[in-house]
């Protein structure tokens, strides 16, 4: 196994569909850099790493063709996939300049459901057994991906590229929507507004507060907890008050486990008890509203039809067809 990841693979000699959604995001996110300069804090710098991202890609497609075989393959697709690191708090950048819509979902909850689900769900299990599993769950959504996409590089080399660009692309057109829709969360929002209010149903628009505001609320419930630690630790390094809606660990995690199905049942089987963790702790550790989680789960599906057909009608490649 160890030797036929450096199998020689016939060289693909143009960007894989996943480099090329990647620089027709780089592109579109650019433009938008341009329109909205002024305003930024560092937009040269942006424009830079966006130049930077495109000399590697192209370098990376330089290196692969002197020797192409799975494993340049595999490189050349999971630093794509890293990138999502660096995408995912640019969002931040864009959607900190617009009135921030948490007061309307907040609202939206409270009329819906008649409290906050994500003020109950830990307020009423605040136990350890029930903190950490949740918490194990959250904290498995990067693994998730890594598994996946580790089972389509060894056994199904031949849809690997098809699979990373369904969850590159899903990730960018969920990213557009978080620059467009500024929903940060009720571990942000709350905080903004101070509980008091969220206990009486209140709700206030808080405009720009984000623009200057990062302050994240601590996760509830079992503060002492191994798994606890490690997303906190987490979330208050890399998480910024942006992409609450929807929810993309929902979202993305659902498309795992769809393609885990289609691939494997035993691998779907062994994903599942993380998945419905994951899903449960978003609510429960206030990362999102309950509809957040909802919409993710429903959109997982229809992302799921459209990206295939994308890669299918334009960006499908001849080493991977």
């Amino acid at each position: 196994m160890a030797l036929d990841i450096f199998r020689k693979v016939e060289t693909q000699k143009g960007l894989f569909a996943v480099e090329k959604i990647s620089l027709i995001y780089n592109l579109l996110t650019s433009i938008l850099i341009l329109f909205m300069f002024p305003r930024m804090d560092h937009p040269l710098q942006m424009l830079w790493d966006r130049v930077l991202i495109v000399v590697m890609t192209f370098c990376l497609m330089s290196l692969y063709r002197l020797a192409p075989c799975k494993f340049s393959t595999y490189v050349r697709i999971a630093v794509q996939m890293g990138l999502l690191s660096y995408w995912y708090p640019d969002t931040f950048e864009f959607n900190r300049l617009l009135p921030n819509l948490d007061y309307l979902f907040a609202s939206a909850e409270q009329f819906i459901f008649g409290c906050q689900p994500a003020v109950e769900f830990n307020g009423h299990l605040p136990y350890e057994w029930i903190s950490e599993p949740l918490n194990l769950g959250y904290f498995s959504y990067y693994p998730m991906i890594a598994v996946v996409g580790t089972f389509y590089f060894l056994r199904r080399f031949e849809l690997f590229e098809k699979w990373s660009f369904l969850i590159v692309t899903a990730f960018f057109i969920y990213y557009f929507f978080y620059i467009f829709v500024p929903v940060a969360g009720p571990q942000f929002y709350f905080p903004a507004i101070g509980m008091e209010n969220v206990s009486h149903g209140i709700f206030p628009s808080i405009g720009d507060y984000f623009n200057i505001h990062q302050e994240l609320l601590p996760g509830p419930a079992y503060e002492h907890g191994f798994f606890y630690s490690l997303v906190d630790a987490s979330q208050q390094v890399g998480e910024r008050p942006t992409a609450a809606f929807p929810s993309s660990h929902v979202a993305i995690s659902t498309l795992l486990m769809i393609t885990a199905f289609r691939e494997s049942k035993k691998l779907a089987a062994f994903l599942l008890p993380f998945y419905m963790l994951l899903c449960c702790a978003t609510v429960y550790i206030q990362a999102h509203y309950l509809i957040d989680s909802i919409a993710g789960f429903i959109s997982a599906f229809f992302m799921y039809i459209l990206v295939t057909w994308m890669y299918k009608k334009w960006f499908a490649t001849p080493l991977f067809k």
